[in-house]
């Protein structure tokens, strides 16, 4: 028989493009995909992997099956910190590039679910609803559910237009904003599986951040276990943090201490003091009982959360090729932010916030809250999760920061970090790639690490650390020998002192940022 050449010709390039296509779309779905989650206002120790009473099953799954960083840093408040965490920048402007810029670039869909929080430095273009290619968000606080008056503090924004309270949408009813904005992430993680495409998924979720609110269920499950009180469950979890091996023998209890910032009031003593839990009322211990049960819940309710995520994750044979990051912003807040006095905490007609006494319990072992560069504001916990990839249950001592998470995004998308954005040249990344870390080598430690808001700030470099409360005179610590800050050296060794304060000073002006990172 004869063949027609133009025919045969045709077959072949047809058969080339689709094996091509074949080829290419393999290639694309076994790059990893990312889910990157964020709790806010949780202390170190907050969750079971790190210690807690509190039931957080699903991100125990994660450390037990992943990574457990012991040390890792954050700016010590939401916003500061979600402006690194986000650009990779510890200060900014025109020239940040987002992460989900990075994904983009890489050929991933990218998605954001949650609270939305920048530094004044942080470009317009890096706002989610021009970041990400869906985006459902709320700026700084709202509360958890649909408040009484009928509107929330804060407008919510999907894809950059507002939503009312009415419109938006809901598996559970009484509406719940941990569990509708995980919600929409689902729905959106259907639709990106029907793309074929890897995928990046935000979750900055807003709990344990006030308003004390939370499912009377899921409250119910706490009531009377925190009448033991501060005293006895923070020896309790700082027990089972050496157990765990989250903390070390040089980790020493830190003694019960006031909240020492100076700065944000109210300054209302039953907040800002500690005071010993045996010298309180039946009542009064009811009360807190109660305050810290639906702070628990809280937390409790976004791991319920979490588990939704894996299970369809799992369901869908992708838990196996996707990468996940578990944080928080910074560490317990401290502050008296009540609203409503005559209401307890838990449901929607209530506001209410955690008082030192129950943060210095979430901080444990450490000192000082959040928005203080000292241990106890700056330093959460920080998981890895990725199969095959990550070698399970295991924990390391090498410190890392929220900066060091855009230059590892460049690593695990195989990208180079761009030369401009927007028409303007980019900004230098100042952290490094945690990959080292990720697969149980040993990564050369960036040369300092800073925290802390002003007047508040810490700067660390090798085993020291300056760090400051109420634009004090700095404090001076070994942090290998003292992780807990228990003793000042700056009267001992003044020079130590003077050599990281002028360190901190040449590196705020940009003169150790490190270049460009490549792939």
């Amino acid at each position: 028989m004869k063949l027609n050449v133009k025919v045969v010709s045709k077959l072949v390039f047809v058969s080339f493009l689709i094996l091509t296509n074949i080829v290419v779309g393999q290639t694309n779905h076994k790059k990893p995909n990312i889910v990157l989650i964020m709790a806010d206002d949780i202390g170190f120790s907050d969750i079971g992997a790190y210690g807690a009473e509190i039931e957080t099953p699903n991100i125990d799954k994660l450390a037990s099956e992943g990574l457990r960083f012991t040390t890792f840093y954050n700016m010590a408040k939401c916003a500061a910190t979600r402006s690194s965490l986000l650009t990779g920048l510890y200060n900014g402007g025109k020239g940040a590039v987002h992460l989900a810029n990075l994904t983009k670039q890489a050929g991933y869909t990218s998605m954001m679910s949650g609270k939305e929080h920048f530094n004044n430095w942080v470009p317009e273009y890096c706002r989610s609803q021009n970041a990400f290619d869906k985006s459902l968000l709320f700026w700084a606080t709202t509360e958890y559910y649909l408040p009484p008056s009928g509107e929330f503090s804060q407008k919510f924004l999907l894809n950059g237009k507002e939503l009312k309270p009415s419109e938006i949408k809901h598996e559970i009813s009484p509406m719940y904003k941990t569990d509708f904005m995980t919600d929409y992430a689902l729905n959106w993680l259907d639709e990106s599986f029907k793309e074929e495409k890897p995928f990046f998924l935000y979750l900055p979720y807003h709990a344990g951040h006030y308003p004390l609110q939370a499912r009377p269920e899921d409250i119910e499950k706490y009531r009377g276990k925190y009448k033991k009180g501060w005293d006895k469950l923070r020896e309790e979890r700082y027990k089972k943090m050496l157990a765990l091996g989250v903390i070390s023998k040089e980790h020493k209890l830190s003694p019960p201490e006031n909240n020492l910032n100076k700065k944000r009031g109210p300054f209302v003593k039953d907040y800002t003091d500690y005071y010993p839990w045996e010298s309180l009322s039946e009542a009064k211990k009811d009360s807190l009982d109660l305050e810290m049960s639906v702070y628990a819940a809280m937390i409790d309710r976004m791991d319920q959360n979490i588990g939704r995520v894996l299970d369809k994750l799992e369901k869908e044979g992708v838990l196996e090729n996707t990468i996940i990051l578990f944080l928080s912003d910074n560490g317990a807040c401290p502050f008296y932010s009540n609203r409503v006095k005559d209401v307890q905490p838990g449901p929607a007609n209530s506001y209410w916030s955690l008082r030192t006494t129950w943060a210095n319990l979430a901080n444990t072992p450490y000192r000082q809250y959040k928005q203080s560069g000292m241990e106890g504001g700056s330093h959460t916990p920080f998981i890895a999760y990725w199969p095959k990839n990550i070698k399970p249950n295991t924990f390391t001592d090498q410190p890392g920061h929220v900066v060091d998470i855009a230059p590892t995004f460049l690593d695990i998308l195989g990208i180079e970090y761009p030369e401009t954005i927007n028409g303007v040249a980019t900004k230098p990344l100042h952290g490094s790639s945690l990959m080292p870390i990720f697969k149980g080598e040993q990564r050369k430690e960036p040369d300092f690490f800073i925290s802390g808001i002003n007047g508040f700030k810490m700067f660390r470099s090798g085993d020291f650390k300056i760090a400051q409360m109420n634009k004090g005179e700095w404090a001076l610590y070994n942090i290998k020998k003292d992780p807990t800050e228990l003793v000042n050296l700056a009267s001992t060794n003044p020079e130590k002192v003077k050599e990281l304060a002028n360190y901190y000073a040449r590196a705020l002006k940009g003169k150790n940022s490190i270049k460009k990172n490549k792939k």
